[in-house]
């Protein structure tokens, strides 16, 4: 029987449930899809973020063809699962902190810190310490932990192990900086996809944060002071080595004024979006005077190039626009969960487990979080997969937003840096390698190796769980959002903070 759809530009009503082929198992085919191609290109290692977007739109594929219900009845929930504020919000942010973010590596700010510590003076484990503080500083300012290994394995590594710095403790010292940015940072992917998803303000959620990453930040700083030496640097260049920091420069440092300026207004309350856009208008004049970058460097134009239109601005975009793609399709993905009750029978099942307990419950997403980060590579993919469960479960307990981003986030930035096969190691690796074929002396790191010693990264997934079996920083969902210490009067029947 053909179907009826209505005519274009005609209002479609709401779509109040789906049926599909083996119940509501048959709706979760499209994210599970997702989840196992996503896992299968990771361990071969194919991962990529184009190659996602292609797995999310094969499993919304096979879902049409499980769906018992009106094919158009499934586009319909499919949009306007795309609809859903929490990836356009999403969307808009990302698009506004790549551009905040690109502007600021314009201005030399990495060539700033790198010349901080460059001329330090400090030697073996206290410029392994020191590396980690520069890069937690630089992937805070910018939001990117991917951009942070990048740069620091390209100019602090070979100097660190110039001044007899443990090269593996170098390697984790970049990786644990990235952790804190990526955690912490207001503009962090993350950060935005972690509060967005739950229905919180990124301001509220750094300040809720701060006292977990801090926490496990100065017993970071302390270790990699205390192991990070006893490297060997009898075999460096000193020509090179020169010749490498002969291309800092301090004046990058002055971008820490729009960083500072963008940390002050989110952290008062103005919105992400005014935040980001002082920072990046105030950004164009520091660059322009201190003469670290021209105006074409942030926005031009090339009729020569593919995109016609250059600049930090246009990469910021463009660095993002996958990625924008493949929330869409998740939401939505995800949105047919609850269209077919899934999301119901999953949580029932949950539920039946955690019975009244809030400790079980937090449990509960601390390992799915934990389990889907493990599995898939690209830490910002698995944080989107795994929200709708925490947010069904936390609002089911009245746990507060801002307490289930938080765990969503910590999680997702420390595992996603930590083991072998995860993403931003293998880029480390990869640019450490490139890195010989300039300093033959060079050692390199394999993956293997560094992945015990990402401090930041195992300190955050034990505070996490310290947190969720103490209730260390747990608040309760009140009206309006609000943060209640204990349940709020019209839950305390459904839920027990100590029962475990």
């Amino acid at each position: 029987m053909a179907e009826t759809s209505a005519s274009p530009g005609q209002e479609q009503p709401p779509v109040a449930s789906l049926s599909f082929r083996f119940g509501a198992l048959g709706a979760a085919i499209p994210l599970a899809f997702f989840v196992v191609w996503a896992i299968t290109i990771s361990v071969l290692g194919l991962s990529s973020e184009l190659g996602l977007v292609m797995g999310a739109l094969f499993g919304i594929i096979l879902g049409l063809f499980c769906c018992v219900s009106r094919w158009s009845d499934y586009a319909n929930g499919l949009f306007e699962g795309m609809t859903q504020p929490v990836g356009v919000v999403a969307i808009v942010a990302w698009f506004f902190a790549g551009m905040f973010a690109q502007v600021l590596q314009v201005g030399g700010l990495v060539e700033g810190l790198v010349w901080l510590g460059g001329v330090s003076d400090v030697t073996g484990g206290l410029f392994v310490a020191m590396t980690f503080v520069l890069a937690g500083v630089f992937s805070t300012a910018v939001g990117t932990g991917y951009g942070t290994t990048v740069a620091f394995c390209t100019l602090m590594y070979p100097a660190g192990v110039a001044v007899g710095s443990d090269p593996i403790m170098l390697f984790a010292a970049i990786l644990s900086g990235a952790i804190f940015g990526d955690n912490l940072a207001p503009v962090s992917d993350t950060t935005i996809v972690s509060a967005t998803t739950q229905g919180a303000d990124v301001p509220g959620v750094v300040r809720s944060r701060f006292k977990y990453s801090i926490a496990a930040a100065i017993p970071t700083a302390i270790l990699f002071a205390m192991f990070g030496g006893g490297g060997d640097a009898s075999f460096a260049d000193p020509a090179a080595l020169e010749e490498m920091m002969s291309s800092t420069d301090p004046m990058g440092l002055l971008m820490l004024i729009p960083f500072a300026l963008v940390l002050i207004l989110a952290l008062s309350g103005q919105h992400l979006l005014t935040s980001l856009t002082w920072g990046i208008i105030t950004s164009i004049p520091v660059i322009l005077l201190s003469g670290t970058g021209s105006l074409g460097d942030i926005i031009g134009f090339d009729p020569d190039a593919d995109t016609v239109m250059t600049g930090a601005l246009v990469q910021g975009v463009q660095g993002y626009v996958n990625m924008a793609i493949l929330i869409l399709l998740i939401v939505a993905s995800a949105y047919l969960l609850k269209l077919g009750g899934t999301m119901e029978v999953v949580t029932g099942k949950l539920v039946a487990w955690i019975k009244q307990s809030v400790r079980k419950a937090e449990l509960a997403i601390w390992g799915i979080v934990a389990l889907l980060n493990t599995a898939i590579t690209i830490n910002t993919a698995a944080e989107i997969a795994a929200a709708p469960f925490v947010r069904e479960l936390g609002e089911r307990y009245r746990i507060h937003r801002y307490r289930r981003a938080n765990m969503l986030d910590a999680m997702t930035s420390a595992l996603g840096y930590i083991f072998p096969w995860g993403a931003p190691v293998l880029l480390g690796w990869s640019t450490i390698k490139l890195m010989q074929d300039t300093y033959e002396w060079l050692p390199s790191v394999a993956p293997t190796e560094v992945f015990p010693f990402v401090f930041q990264g195992w300190l955050l997934v034990v505070i996490m769980l310290g947190a969720v079996l103490t209730g260390w920083g747990r608040r309760y969902e009140g009206p309006g959002g609000k943060e209640l210490k204990h349940p709020p009067e019209d839950a305390t029947q459904n839920v027990n903070e100590e029962e475990v």
